[in-house]
């Protein structure tokens, strides 16, 4: 035990500051790519139906470790239109592989429509998420080019999507994406390349939207991230108070298909919120009120004592952190921020109502409230991500997001933060897996274990010892926080994971990622009562292998490696 410990390097605590949105970092400059990532980004996940060693597709990540991609898709427009005007979009689709059965999807956002399409592209379905249209391929190796036309109908933020995968065979190895980011203008050449969201109004609410579900309670099993400061109860008489609730419309994989995810409309849990105003009309701008949106139903109330009698304005901005313990930034390290309209004259307590997230914004508000579920069940004994760290001294996860990003899908443990491609975050389970390294990096405090032959690796095929357990980790992470052994890829492609003896197509033993991450639910929920004592004992001494944690670790901390754990891990090919 003394031994193990000694390869640890333990860090100097990072005091955190709040809304700093920057994670301390860890001691190695570990880059761990992510096992389930999107067609163009970071790519390793996969099934045995698809080909290795021919394709040569992959994206402009730098950082990438990726197999290549069989299927690749682009998309441009030949120019860029002001509203009132038209530009032809071009997708081209490249095969290095025979596909029977591909899917083709083009998505445009609300200030575009489709005008004119090429013959055999399905008739567009609209939503509050703009238009979509595609077909199926039957693809041969070589380019086809389908064709668009589109017109601007309004101004603002804007971005084209377009998708291929195989239907038949989800797989990241046979999928691909692209996307035109663009901003609108109202006159002839006014229109811009890019889109800049990380500041941005709110969106109009416009009713409970298609797709809209009841959000989703999550009872508290610990202290909320942070203390809402300056959010307590109105005193009769004194204060005025500005109520609502912040929700977010996204698309989500979980619950979509190749060719359409499924809209949601959900609350969003634990976000830093801000009441900002306007004593006077030719004053300054102060901080009223600062606090953070409910757990499970997002609502806020943030209220203060008036130094006038009506405050000329007041408006609430909602933040992309939760308390000090993860956030969201943009491509420069800062956080979103989504802002209400000003209330003009204000002298009584108000409601805002429901308040919507700046649509341009949407998945990076979808990932704050993604990792929400994992820290309620993130099996800490302290109020810290991790059992390693305590005492105020916790160290926050960050994850980097922007529209049309090609930098993912991976975590950095040099700097500790995570990269998201540009659609990853639709998928919950591509975003809680990356914080699953993220968490196994903090449990172990900067030490990271030698890893070996996982450049490329692939979720079914047999790796490295090394790999398989701190990939399988990040999938049992993933699989734990909600209840499945299903991968949701961020174009709506999925695939089930569960195995057993008798499973085909999954490679047996401790050296594949699919076997251990099973595994390690099957102990967690069947024999541990849960996953906090297990992620203790990592806290405590650091494992390389799944053999380490199981015929080492478990037996000297305490946790059963009898007969009912060694049927577990039979039961997924692995037997010590």
């Amino acid at each position: 035990m003394s031994g193990k410990r000694a390869k640890r390097r333990v860090l100097r605590p990072v005091p955190l500051t709040a809304l700093a949105g920057v994670g301390a970092c860890l001691a190695v400059a570990s880059v761990v790519p992510s096992a389930f990532a999107s067609g163009a980004a970071r790519t390793e996940a996969g099934s045995a139906a698809a080909p290795s060693g021919t394709c040569t597709i992959r994206s402009a990540d730098k950082h990438t470790e990726a197999p290549p991609s069989c299927l690749g898709v682009t998309a441009a427009l030949d120019h860029l239109p002001a509203v009132g005007e038209q530009a032809t979009l071009t997708v081209n689709v490249t095969a290095q592989a025979s596909v029977k059965n591909a899917g083709l999807s083009v998505q445009l956002p609300p200030g575009l429509r489709i005008s004119d399409r090429d013959a055999g592209l399905a008739a567009p379905t609209a939503d509050s998420f703009g238009q979509r249209t595609g077909r199926k391929l039957a693809l041969t190796p070589g380019t086809r080019t389908v064709k668009l036309k589109v017109k601007a109908v309004a101004a603002g933020p804007a971005q084209i999507q377009a998708d291929i995968s195989d239907i038949d065979h989800p797989d990241p190895r046979r999928a691909g994406h692209d996307s035109v980011e663009l901003t609108v203008g109202a006159t002839k050449g006014s229109t811009g390349k890019g889109v800049a969201v990380s500041k941005g109004r709110a969106t109009k609410d416009a009713g409970r939207g298609p797709g809209t579900r009841e959000p989703r309670k999550v009872a508290p099993k610990s202290p909320a991230p942070a203390r809402s400061a300056g959010a307590s109860a109105p005193t009769v008489g004194a204060q005025v108070c500005v109520g609502g609730t912040f929700r977010n419309r996204f698309q989500s994989a979980e619950g979509g298909a190749w060719n359409a995810k499924a809209n949601r409309d959900e609350p969003v849990s634990n976000a830093n919120v801000i009441l900002w105003g306007k004593p006077t009309a030719n004053g300054g701008t102060r901080q009223l009120a600062a606090g953070m949106t409910g757990n499970g139903d997002g609502k806020f109330n943030l209220c203060y004592t008036p130094s006038t009698s009506v405050t000329s304005a007041a408006w609430v901005e909602f933040r992309t952190q939760a308390g000090r313990m993860w956030s969201v930034v943009d491509a420069n390290g800062g956080l979103y921020a989504t802002s209400s309209y000003a209330l003009n004259n204000l002298s009584r307590s108000t409601s805002l109502g429901n308040v919507y997230a700046n649509s341009g914004q949407s998945r990076a508000w979808h990932v704050l409230d993604t990792l929400n579920k994992l820290w309620w069940n993130r099996g800490s004994t302290t109020d810290c991500w991790a059992s390693s760290e305590q005492g105020g001294r916790c160290s926050p996860i960050t994850v980097q997001w922007y529209p049309g990003s090609t930098d993912g899908t991976y975590w950095n443990g040099g700097e500790d933060k995570i990269h998201l491609a540009d659609n990853d975050p639709d998928s919950e389970h591509t975003t809680v897996h990356e914080a699953g390294h993220a968490l196994q990096g903090k449990l172990y405090r900067g030490w990271w274990p030698r890893v070996t032959n996982c450049s490329p690796h692939y979720v079914d095929r047999t790796s490295s010892t090394s790999c398989a357990w701190t990939e399988g980790y990040a999938n049992a992470v993933a699989f734990h926080t909600f209840g499945d052994t299903t991968y949701y890829w961020g174009n709506g492609a999925s695939l089930n994971l569960a195995n057993d003896r008798s499973t085909r197509g999954i490679d047996p033993g401790d050296a594949c990622e699919a076997r251990v991450a099973t595994a390690l639910v099957d102990l967690w929920s069947q024999v541990d009562g849960g996953w906090t004592k297990s992620n203790t004992m990592m806290s405590r001494d650091t494992q390389s292998s799944f053999r380490e944690y199981f015929v080492t670790d478990r037996p000297a901390y305490g946790l059963d490696t009898g007969a009912t754990a060694r049927d577990i891990i039979w039961k997924h090919t692995i037997w010590y």
